[in-house]
């Protein structure tokens, strides 16, 4: 990814010093101070959002929220291991209310637990395929982003961003299951893939 970040910058410096070298200087300092604008605005989003999940925890309503999820956890990434899915569905949680930096500690945890299940390979990338796509109900780092950019009106995206979220959970979800199914899944398709030679081959001698 740096390597990526890389190759723009150099690329974008070098169509600047060559079509527009005098506003280059300029330009450059003015993004500097909107990015720095732009860290504070959200540095007190997060204390704000991060200061709630805190109460939160202390409350014990994550805890409940943990609980809620913690059967159609069971049933998507098929482990009973009750600290697995207590950091799945706290990552999952944190994730719905759009602060994807207060999930970072939960998803590292719930990756390293993830790898020592049963059906590590299809948790995993489930896992990962899930945190990517990110269900939405409130999206606060985009809103956060919105207000310090000073948008008249900056919940607006709340609708199609829970729309679109919904789509590519779903997605993803079900690509994850086809492409890498379950063992048990996987096991009764292999399964079923050696048994249909056989009983053409036996009808054929029949025959």
């Amino acid at each position: 990814m740096n390597v990526i970040f890389y190759a723009v910058f150099i690329l974008s410096t070098a169509i600047m010093l060559f079509f527009s070298p005098e506003t280059f200087l300029s330009t450059l300092l003015s993004g500097v101070s909107k990015s720095a604008t732009l860290c504070v605005s959200l540095l007190s989003t997060y204390c704000v959002w991060l200061g709630l999940m805190q109460v939160w925890e202390d409350s014990g309503v994550s805890k409940k929220v943990s609980t809620l999820l913690m059967p159609l956890a069971k049933k998507l990434f098929k482990t009973q291991d009750r600290k697995t899915l207590e950091a799945v569905t706290m990552s999952m949680s944190v994730n719905v209310l759009g602060i994807s930096g207060a999930a970072t500690p939960y998803g590292i945890k719930a990756a390293a637990l993830l790898d020592k299940t049963d059906d590590a390979e299809y948790a995993s990338c489930l896992f990962f395929a899930l945190n990517a796509t990110s269900l939405q109900l409130i999206p606060t780092s985009v809103i956060g982003v919105r207000v310090a950019l000073g948008s008249i009106s900056p919940a607006d995206v709340l609708f199609p961003t829970l729309f679109t979220s919904i789509l590519s959970t779903l997605l993803a979800a079900l690509l994850v299951r086809i492409f890498i199914p379950p063992k048990k899944t996987r096991f009764f398709i292999e399964k079923c893939v050696h048994t249909i030679p056989k009983i053409s081959q036996s009808k054929g001698a029949g025959a």
